[in-house]
């Protein structure tokens, strides 16, 4: 075959340079993450002992591929949280290469004028439609990828008729190894301890941001993520093709997707059944079909939150499967290949049918005509006044909306809408856009679903105005105003006056101005309603706020203020529960609310002590500080050894807090437990950590101190949820507010004990802070952090 010269030796110099991003030039951590790095032997999640390819490996192979083969595109597509690089690689028919622009041209087509669109596509039966197949967003998930690995060498290089039939009607994207560092760690998170298929909400992680770019380039017809490992959910049903049980999120327009998804999730177990005799393992000889869990089951597997990969594409019209391999294997690498097969061949064979109804998804959005919601689901428009001194969690989510194919305009005027006046400038989201059901679930409130199922896959609630602190407004009646389209929010801050600045502690980037001036070396005060004040080296305030986006004013600082220092905060590493670890969330709200943070382990604890730190954080289990024999998997490599550590932990911490006069936090229900067992306590802990509840409540906030800046009727976030009785001895910051309605959004059927209990609570005699909250959950509770820096600047 003639190969394209002059992009092989593009991709070829883009390869090469990836390479040292792998392990070669990798720092040498100090402990690995849940195991062993993947070019060692004995790692628990291979229990198999199978001979998975290493991603150190895979970059040589794709070049490989690449030289056969002129259908092939391979690219770089950026790096992953820690550095290793992000491969994509398209395949088409080689006629086609050069109608990639046409291709992308009807995708635009879709979406300002779809009617036009699906006209076209009836007239022009030979059109290619995108197929994306996600590869191993888990990394010990490891046969998604090598499957993939073995369909890209198939579509590269082989001539049957099933290869050439496929390619004559679609244009493959593999997204080869969604998470390079979780599979070269062993570790299902990425580098970040970030789990990748809980992000597409937040999308805070550069392997996500990536994706999200891939999906928004293509609009992928079908989606297609790989997983492991399910097996025997249902008698002789071996591995799991989604859709899902109920509830399905309120914000699809679920009848056009079920209305393919179902039929393909068929098409791919009729292939691996098909294929039953070439799988070796005693699983398989009995195997009957798939696990589906929307025929097959009533609740547990459901598909509400936009947080998994699959059900973010949804909102951009793809029919979007997890498929969860049963063994890490290579028969599991098979059965992924074989459900793949099977949702290629179905989707070529209906294509037709199923782009009309992808495109019929936008169509609905701009006609604003949702047949199958009730009448008011969908507002007019969301109205998004901005803070004209701190306009950053305003301009945070413009951009966020805009980089999710959301569109947004400006208003050219001061306008009225519902009796409500708002200035020139105020952001607009209108929702007779294409991708409306993206919109509306990220701006809705969410509901109360608890008596509506009894159980849930994860999260209930996401609101990004509530969890990212920006008024959002949904206007109900049409909406007629004079608008600019806006590509993107760029804004720089401004001091005025020769101060002292009045820095209001009002956002994660007000609160990090104030860790920045502090390593600088600028003085820095903090009043008892939480506001900051800089004084001094006006040309670093200058410069920092600059940067930060804020309007900084002079103003005089308070007689009851009190000065600040650097702090150095410590957190304790874990090995996650519940698929997160709980205290990576956290690090990276520290992290970004400008803290110098530093992640340490038990053993390192009871080693050398934390009293070269201020602040030590304690965000995960409670099995963390269990006696060696009674730890977790997950917490082994990170927990104690020998008996004598532990002891040794508790001596250190109880040294730290008692005689350094150290400031000691506990994030959640597994820390505050363990709080009572190192006994800095004496609290009743009531809730469990193996609680999955979740949602978005309605706190009655102090409004100082540990709650500065926040007020009665504000919100939280729980998941697992924690309250405290027998509070005597304390000071109670905040407590759930006192009505049966305090849940906003979300999934707890047993909230009615908790109501009006105290949530955050601090010690009288010690400084130990205890936060039922989840404050810093998966770097997406951005308005909460401030909860955390609130504790941590404390006197």
């Amino acid at each position: 075959m003639q190969k394209r010269k002059a992009l092989s030796g593009l991709i070829a110099v883009s390869l090469f340079t990836a390479l040292p991003w792998t392990t070669t030039l990798a720092e040498s951590p100090k402990w690995t993450n849940v195991n062993v790095y993947e070019e060692q032997d004995g790692s628990k999640f291979n229990s198999e002992n199978y001979d998975f390819m290493k991603f150190s490996k895979i970059g040589a192979k794709l070049q490989e591929i690449d030289k056969l083969s002129n259908r092939v595109k391979v690219e770089v597509r950026g790096k992953s949280a820690d550095g290793n690089p992000l491969y994509a690689v398209t395949i088409a028919d080689p006629s086609n290469h050069s109608k990639f622009g046409k291709n992308k041209a009807l995708r635009k087509q879709m979406f300002k004028n779809p009617q036009k669109a699906q006209d076209w596509i009836k007239n022009n039966p030979d059109f290619k439609v995108p197929i994306m197949i996600n590869g191993s967003i888990h990394g010990t998930e490891f046969v998604g990828s090598d499957a993939v690995l073995q369909l890209i060498e198939r579509f590269a290089t082989q001539n049957d008729e099933v290869t050439k039939n496929i390619l004559d009607s679609n244009i493959l994207i593999f997204n080869v190894v969604q998470n390079p560092d979780g599979r070269i760690n062993a570790t299902r998170f990425n580098g970040q301890g970030i789990d990748l298929n809980r992000d597409f909400i937040t999308q805070s992680q550069p392997e996500t941001q990536e994706t999200v770019e891939l999906i928004k380039e293509w609009n992928p017809m079908v989606f297609l993520d790989t997983h492991g490992y399910v097996k025997n959910y249902a008698p002789n049903k071996q591995g799991l093709i989604e859709p899902c049980t109920p509830p399905h999120n309120p914000n699809y327009e679920y009848d056009l997707y079920n209305k393919w998804a179902y039929k393909q999730a068929e098409a791919m177990e009729s292939e691996i059944m098909k294929n039953k005799n070439k799988y070796n393992g005693k699983l398989y000889q009995s195997m009957e079909g798939a696990y589906v869990p929307q025929r097959d089951d009533s609740f547990g597997w459901d598909d509400y939150p936009p947080i998994f990969t699959p059900m973010y594409a949804m909102y951009h019209g793809a029919y979007g499967h997890t498929l969860e391999a049963p063994t890490n294997d290579l028969d599991g690498v098979r059965w992924q290949y074989d459900a793949i097969m099977g949702a290629l061949q179905f989707a070529t064979d209906n294509k037709q049918g199923m782009i009309t109804d992808q495109i019929e998804v936008f169509k609905r959005g701009i006609n604003f005509d949702h047949p199958f919601h009730n009448e008011g689901f969908f507002p007019k428009a969301y109205v998004l006044p901005v803070d004209q001194k701190d306009p950053t969690v305003t301009e945070k989510a413009v951009n966020h909306f805009i980089k999710n194919d959301i569109d947004v305009v400006q208003s050219s005027k001061a306008f009225v809408a519902e009796g409500k006046s708002y200035p020139k400038g105020t952001y607009v989201v209108m929702m007779n856009q294409a991708k409306a059901g993206l919109a509306n679930t990220m701006l809705w409130d969410g509901e109360d679903i608890s008596d509506d199922t009894p159980a849930m896959y994860d999260i209930s609630a996401w609101s990004l105005p509530e969890l990212w602190g920006f008024e959002a407004t949904a206007v109900k009646s049409a909406l007629d105003i004079k608008t600019e389209n806006v590509k993107e929010v760029k804004n720089h801050g401004a001091v005025s006056g020769k101060g002292p600045y009045l820095i209001p502690n009002s956002s994660v980037k007000a609160v990090k101005l104030v860790n920045t001036l502090l390593q600088q070396g600028v003085h820095v005060k903090r009043d008892s309603k939480g506001n900051f004040y800089a004084t001094g080296q006006e040309g670093k305030v200058s410069a920092a706020v600059r940067d930060s986006g804020l309007q900084v004013a002079t103003q005089p600082i308070p007689a009851n203020a009190v000065s600040l220092s650097k702090i150095k905060v410590a957190i304790l590493k874990d090995g996650g529960m519940w698929k997160q670890q709980s205290h990576s969330g956290t690090k990276l709200a520290l992290k970004r609310l400008g803290f110098d943070v530093t992640e340490i382990t038990p053993v390192e604890v009871a080693e050398q002590g934390i009293n070269r730190f201020d602040v030590f954080v304690y965000s995960g289990t409670e099995n963390l500080i269990s006696q060696p024999d009674e730890l977790s998997n997950a917490n082994k490599e990170f927990g104690f050894q020998n008996n004598a550590q532990r002891k040794a932990f508790i001596t250190k911490v109880a040294s730290f807090v008692n005689d350094k006069d150290g400031k000691y936090i506990a994030v959640g229900a597994g820390a505050s437990h363990a709080t009572s067992t190192l006994e800095l306590t004496d609290d009743k802990i009531n809730g469990s950590e193996d609680d999955p509840s979740n949602g978005i409540v309605k706190m009655d906030y102090k409004g100082s101190g540990v709650t500065a800046g926040y007020k009665n009727g504000d919100v939280g976030f729980v998941f697992s949820p924690v309250w405290y009785s027998d509070t005597a001895n304390d000071d109670i910051s905040a407590s759930f507010i006192n009505t049966a309605d305090f849940l906003v959004a979300g999934h707890w059927i047993g909230k009615g004990e908790a109501q009006g209990k105290p949530v955050i609570v601090e010690e009288k005699d010690k400084d130990v802070t205890m936060i039922g909250l989840e404050p810093g959950f998966r770097d997406h509770t951005d308005y909460l952090f401030r909860l955390l820096s609130n504790a941590i600047f404390e006197d």
